[in-house]
């Protein structure tokens, strides 16, 4: 097994998870800033006014992002399963 194909491996993996991840994190982050921007002006401190609206946006979000977050670990499995006989030589 070559080091390229290893360190290639390695980093189209971790770019998958970015990618992936990003969309949810990025919402859950949003709702939680505009929600403590909220609490911050009405000088509400209650820990579920923070934590009930960022589930239901990041579930939402994985609803409607779901299907594109699938496609893209088949797609990406397809294509470690096709380098196989690369890694074998």
């Amino acid at each position: 097994m070559d080091l390229g194909v290893v360190i290639y491996i390695f980093r189209t993996s971790v770019l998958q998870l970015i990618f992936l991840a990003m969309p949810v994190l990025l919402i859950g982050m949003l709702v939680g800033l505009i929600i403590s921007i909220i609490q911050a002006t009405t000088s509400l401190q209650e820990q579920t006014l923070s934590f009930v609206p960022k589930i239901i946006a990041i579930l939402t979000t994985l609803i409607f992002l779901g299907p594109w977050m699938i496609f893209s670990l088949t797609e990406f499995t397809k294509n470690l399963i096709l380098m196989i006989p690369q890694v074998i030589r």
